[in-house]
This record gives C-alpha cells, structure tokens and sequence, in this order.
C-alpha cells in the first residue's frame, strides 16, 4: 500500500476485531459479501474467511472473520447505523492508511504501526489523536462485563487496563502442571507451588472463564458468591467441552441460569435472554499477573445474583439416581479408609475411603437393596486443604462435605475440582439438609450374592478349614510392635529391636491365619478371610497346642463373627468364591 492508500500489486492480509470490522464494512466501496460482527452467545462459534475485492486494485484481501452472521445488504439503507453488542459505531469513512498508520509495507518503524487489538479498547480517538489516546490507555483502566469482548479484544495480552465485572461461582486447587511453567502466573519452586488456586468466573452474559491465581491474591477473603472486577488476565488457552469434559461437568450445574442473563446488543436496548439457552460449549482459562493482577470485590452487584452454590443430596438419593458422569455434593462420614493416611506421606496417592449417611443407615422399608455404605475413591489430583489431610491422618471417623464429586458407575470419583471439607456448611450451602451425624452404631449389610470388590460388608459363620500354606508367625517387639528385632548374640533368648533399640524379653507373637467359612447369608459361596490378630487370638483360645503349633482340627466347626470385613475379590465361575480381609471401623 502506497501513501495514498492503494495497493502496490501486493496481497494484504488483514485480521480485525469486531469494532474495526463494522467501521471498515460501513465505509468502503468495494465487492464483497457483507457480514456483521456479531456476540458467538448464545449460539455456537464459527469462522469464516472471506475475500475482498477492490475496484481498480489487480488483488484481492482475504479478510479472517470470526463469529460472523450474513446480512442482506438492501437491508441497511445510507444513513443507518450499525451496532456491535454494547458500543454504538458512528458512519465514518476511514481510510487503511489511517486505520494501520502504515506508510509502507516494508517500514517496520514501530512509531507507524499499531495494534489491530488496541484500537477496538481506544475507538477512534486513538486514530485522530494517538498520543492522547496513548496517555489514557496507561492511566485509567476501562470496566467491562464480558469475559469475550475482553479476550476478543486484546488477544494474548494482559488486560492490564481493562477489568471484567464476574461472580466467582467456584474455588478450588487443581495440581501445577508441568507443561505450564512459563506462564507469569507461576509461583517460585516450593512446596505451595504444587498447587495453584483456581476462580470459576461468569460473566453477565452467561460465559465462563477458569482464572488461575496466586494465594496472594484471595487475601485471606472469601471470593465464592461474590461479584469482583478482574484485572492483569492474560489468555492461557480456550478449552472446549470434548477436551475438558471434567471441567464442564462443573459448569452443567450452575446451568441454566437462576436470573436471566444479559442479551448482546447496544447498552441502551439491550434485553435479557431467559429460555432456549444451549449449555456452555467453550471456556478460556485466564492466569493472574503476579504484581499487576487484581481481584476486587463489588459489594451490592446485581451479577452476584448468578450465583449458584452446589446443592447436597442424601446418599440414598445419589445411588438412585442413574446419571452417570455428573457431579454431586453431599455430606458423609468416613467409617474406613484404605489405604492408612500417615504423616510421612509427603506425595498424595489414590485414596479409598468408605463412607456413609443417616439415610444409609436407616431400615429400608421398600425392601429396595441399597449398600449401607459407598465407595469413594480420592484421586491424586484431588487437591486435599492440610486440615484434611490431619484428619485423614487420625484413626477416628471425621465428617465431610464432598463438594462436586463425580458420580461414577458405582462410586464416587474425586477428581480435580472437587473439595472436601471437615463438615461445616459453605456460604450459601442449601438450607433443610440435615447433616450426615448418625445416633447409633455403623451397620454393614451381610455378605450375600450381591456383594461387589472393593465395598465391606459383615461376615459371621463356622470354621470349615484352614489355609495352612499361608499360616504362619512371628516375634514382635513389646515396646513398639515392630517385627525388626534380633536375637542376642551373648545373652540368648533375649532380643534387641532395631527401632526403638530397646532390649526386647518378651516378645510377642503376631500370627498369619486365613479360614474358610461356611455363611448362612450365603451358604453356595465359598468364602476366604483373613483374620486380625485379636479374632486369632480369640479363635486359639481354647484350642490345643503342642510347642506353639496348634492341630486344624482343633479349631474346625467353631463360630466366628460377626466380622466386618473388605471384600478384595470375588470370582463366579465355576462356583461363588470371595477372598475377604477383616477390617476395623474408624470409630468417633
């Protein structure tokens, strides 16, 4: 393009934001199909590549348009003008040359150029007076209350001056990545780095953005329900719903909105958008500059209306429900954890825990077979808050809330984005749920046919044999009950334990027994289980011994039970077999 503002036999490429394109589609003569800018809400988004054919000019210009929908050009007259969401557009003639300030295709002076981005923040005054325009983009920043006119117009900036009025529907930690080491956002190598605080945000339009923070930048305050201007984004990535399905999982429950959402269009006529919503399809994930990123709270905002905290549901009510792969909130209580949580365990694994409601426990008068119990598994991308985890730690029954677990075939799956929280009601939890307190003594239901791997159940019968090739024992120390103890070389029949590194007397004796059990709740299976040291005991009391060793047949039709056990596997063909292990039940 020559100084004059025509084309030099060259083929120009042109990328324009919704503002420049309804200014430039207004005000040149030129061959084209006419396409309006337009908001991708609540329809889905589209591109479109379009060429430009100019009088007298031997090329064309492909022009990239996004989100566009075709207008017939009889139906705007000369003197009309065109409007774009919220910002009215006056009919202006405005040259290339003036729009780009380019002199030459080939002069790269920076003082000639502009960014297509920043020109749809300043308008046009940024055109006519560029160094004014450029003086207020550094001192006053702009509100704004959508997350897409912000994105769209500054592309991979950060939104140093452009805020963005949301509610924060969501908090909650999802592990760092690897991948994302590059990112502004990320905090110095340390133990907190780890994790990484996320804000699930929407906008008044109804579009959702994942904004990840720093803990600095919560300030101790509580984000969740409330409306706050966003400051210093920068655009991570855009996700959609097939490449994070876990993510919008999340977002089907808050959708549709409780209030009617704001309808693109001019500010002064624009409407509200009530039914015929189509569910989220995309999501952009934001990160927080650490020094130039803020996160105020607006007190008294009316967006703060969409907000909608996770409803709880009885655990009754989640194993009736046959939806698969949807989340869920509920209180309950852990009765039985696998593996044991210990304090050196500095790198979090997959948890089982077995948990249970008031609604579980209580007599089934519909003779509907529901377990007692239910299955959750704890993944280790489960972020868990430190006062979990010391909880989980301790060897009694705590309460949760499982907020926004996913529902699995069978079980529950706590993913990322999940929380779990020692039982104490979230600002607007769902008032008329009781809580998962029980009165009486955990019940487990006995073991019969419909008994699956991986739950517990209680188990009683009679001794019909023993497995003698794993039926062994051995000393322990009396201190500790660490089995890493030697015999003294000087002084025989004494010990040495070789961790507490006491002189160990009287040992004592761990013993491995395993026996097979004729169940009257289920007499066709044949059933395995491995006892706990205490119900040995108590099967050996009155048995015979010779050295130590005892006779099978000594302990053969004695009663045993009732045992709570976890069930590790089960076969069916040729005959119904389980292998149980006896558990203890954490106890309040």
């Amino acid at each position: 393009m020559d100084k004059d503002g025509h084309f030099d036999n060259q083929l120009l490429k042109a990328n324009y934001n919704k503002e420049e394109a309804v200014n430039f589609f207004k005000n040149t003569s030129a061959v084209f199909e006419r396409e309006m800018p337009r908001s991708p809400w609540p329809e889905s988004m589209r591109k479109r590549r379009q060429k430009l054919i100019i009088p007298h000019e031997s090329y064309p210009v492909i022009l990239n348009t996004y989100f566009c929908k075709k207008v017939i050009a009889k139906e705007y007259s000369e003197t009309q003008e065109v409007r774009c969401w919220d910002i009215s557009l006056p009919r202006r003639i405005i040259p290339l040359t003036q729009i780009f300030r380019i002199k030459s295709l080939t002069d790269n002076s920076s003082e000639k150029q502009v960014v297509c981005g920043d020109l749809g923040t300043l308008g046009e005054d940024h055109i006519h007076k560029p160094k004014k325009a450029k003086q207020h983009f550094s001192t006053q920043a702009s509100l704004r209350d959508s997350l897409l006119d912000a994105v769209e117009n500054q592309d991979a900036t950060t939104w140093y001056q452009i805020g963005v009025c949301v509610v924060v529907q969501r908090v909650y930690y999802l592990p760092f990545k690897c991948q994302q080491s590059g990112d502004p956002a990320v905090p110095p190598s340390s133990d907190s780095s780890r994790v990484r605080v996320c804000l699930l945000v929407q906008d008044a339009y109804g579009v959702f953005s994942e904004v990840y923070a720093e803990q600095t930048h919560l300030k101790d305050r509580q984000l969740e329900g409330k409306s706050c201007n966003i400051t210093g984004m920068k655009v991570l990535q855009k996700v959609t719903r097939e490449r994070t399905a876990g993510l919008f999982s999340l977002i089907d429950t808050m959708w549709p909105p409780v209030v009617p959402l704001k309808a693109p269009g001019p500010s002064l006529t624009c409407g509200k958008v009530k039914s015929h919503l189509s569910t989220p399809s995309f999501c952009y994930m934001l990160s927080v500059h650490p020094n130039l990123g803020h996160i105020d709270i607006i007190e008294d905002n009316p967006i703060s209306k969409l907000y909608q905290p996770p409803v709880t549901c009885y655990l009754r009510e989640i194993l009736q429900t046959g939806d698969m792969g949807i989340r869920c909130s509920f209180y309950a209580r852990v009765i039985y954890q696998r593996p044991q949580v210990n304090r050196l365990l500095l790198e979090q694994k997959k948890i089982w825990l077995m948990v249970t409601d008031v609604t579980l426990q209580k007599h089934d008068e519909n003779n509907i077979h529901l377990s007692k119990t239910l299955l959750v598994c704890v993944t280790s991308s489960c972020v868990l808050d430190p006062t979990v985890q010391e909880a989980l730690t301790k060897a009694v029954s705590s309460s949760f809330l499982f907020r926004d677990a996913l529902k699995e075939q069978g079980q529950i799956v706590c993913a990322e984005r999940t929380v779990l929280v020692l039982q104490k009601p979230l600002l607007g939890m769902a008032s008329g749920v009781d809580s998962c307190e029980l009165t009486s003594p955990v019940r487990l239901e006995e073991l019969d046919s419909l008994t699956q791997v991986n739950s517990i159940c209680s188990v009683q019968g009679t001794v019909a044999g023993v497995d003698e090739n794993t039926a062994f024992s051995w000393p322990v120390c009396n201190w500790c009950g660490n089995g890493s103890i030697e015999e003294n070389p000087e002084n025989r029949g004494t010990f040495s334990c070789g961790s507490c590194s006491r002189m160990v007397t009287c040992p004592l004796l761990r013993r491995h027994l395993q026996v097979f059990l004729d169940c009257p709740s289920y007499p066709q299976a044949t059933v395995k289980v491995k006892l706990l040291q205490s119900s040995i005991s108590s099967l050996l009391q009155f048995a015979s011994c010779t050295d130590g060793t005892y006779e099978v047949k000594s302990v053969l039709g004695k009663e045993v039970g009732l045992l709570n056990c976890f069930v590790q596997s089960r076969t069916t063909h040729p005959t119904s077999c389980f292998g149980l292990e006896e558990i203890e039940l954490l106890t309040s």
